[in-house]
């Protein structure tokens, strides 16, 4: 006979069937419970060297770069420690002062290491700004250059071209070290005086004590075996031309018809002004025309400077 005994403690059913295998069941009313044997739980080996980290910073972002592989800054050369040096005495230079001149003048590389090895003491003679390189081993900087040749009938004069300077030191007074020291290598060979010729520096050379000048003939070459009547046969400076001059029309003949009385003459030209009109008499007043061009048209000014 089955028993089934009601408890006011938690509830307890307990069915006997056999008093040797009796089977209890007991309901609860505290939350149920439900606990794993730890040593039953699956396990997931983790390699904590591959776990991949993602952290979130609520804070503005930073970016930080290893001083190690940051690109080291050139520092700028400084004016103390520029010379001045032909650049036949430093071939191993040729490349560098070829595209610097390149880069403000493009032309045939071929062409421009050909004429920069034109160079030597007997003129023409091209000179580099040069700069000396952070690292003792590597070659200097070429900061600038310009270029020297004697002038037709003139020996005591030379003609300054090609000058420039590098275009990222611009501004920082290498150009007026580079002409400071175009004065000083001339006065000391026994020359004195510079002429050039400049399109939109004039106020540059005027500052640097040029004044305006007349042309002069440069000379490509020079040798001992040319004689003199040669060289002087090369034309020499060109002279103005001479202003226009309209025609005097009251002076010719009236023009006769084919047929018919001769046709009337022209009316008269307008009568001059009796005042010529006044222009600005400032300082640079002669530094703003020019009546010289280049081969293509362009206005050049000539300048010079006693030295």
């Amino acid at each position: 006979m089955q028993e089934l005994t009601l408890s006011p403690r938690p509830a307890k059913l307990t069915p006997t069937l056999d008093p040797t295998h009796r089977t209890e069941l007991i309901l609860s009313t505290s939350p149920a419970e439900l606990t794993l044997d730890p040593e039953c739980q699956p396990k997931l080996p983790l390699d904590s060297t591959c776990q991949p980290e993602m952290t979130f910073n609520p804070g503005p972002t930073e970016l930080t770069v290893d001083p190690e592989h940051q690109p080291e800054e050139t520092p700028a050369p400084s004016l103390a420690e520029l010379t001045l040096e032909p650049v036949h005495r430093r071939p191993e230079l040729l490349d560098a002062c070829a595209d610097l001149i390149n880069d403000q003048w493009p032309r045939s590389r071929a062409s421009r290491l050909h004429s920069l090895g034109q160079s030597s003491d007997a003129f023409p003679l091209c000179l580099m700004l040069l700069s000396p390189h952070p690292t003792s081993e590597a070659a200097p900087i070429v900061v600038g250059h310009a270029r020297l040749s004697r002038v037709l009938n003139q020996p005591q004069s030379l003609l300054v071209e090609t000058v420039v300077v590098a275009r990222a030191l611009r501004g920082r007074g290498f150009g007026r070290c580079l002409m400071e020291g175009l004065e000083v290598f001339a006065r000391a060979r026994g020359f004195r005086k510079l002429h050039l010729t400049t399109h939109d520096q004039v106020h540059f050379y005027t500052h640097l004590g040029y004044q305006l000048g007349k042309p002069v003939q440069g000379l490509v070459f020079t040798s001992r075996r040319l004689p003199a009547t040669l060289l002087n046969a090369f034309p020499t400076a060109p002279s103005p031309q001479p202003p226009w001059k309209a025609p005097n029309l009251t002076a010719q003949a009236a023009p006769r018809g084919p047929k018919g009385p001769p046709l009337p003459p022209p009316p008269p030209l307008p009568e001059c002004l009796t005042t010529s009109p006044q222009f600005h008499q400032g300082p640079f007043k002669s530094l703003l025309e020019t009546q010289y061009q280049n081969v293509r048209g362009r206005p050049i000014f000539w300048m010079e400077k006693d030295i």
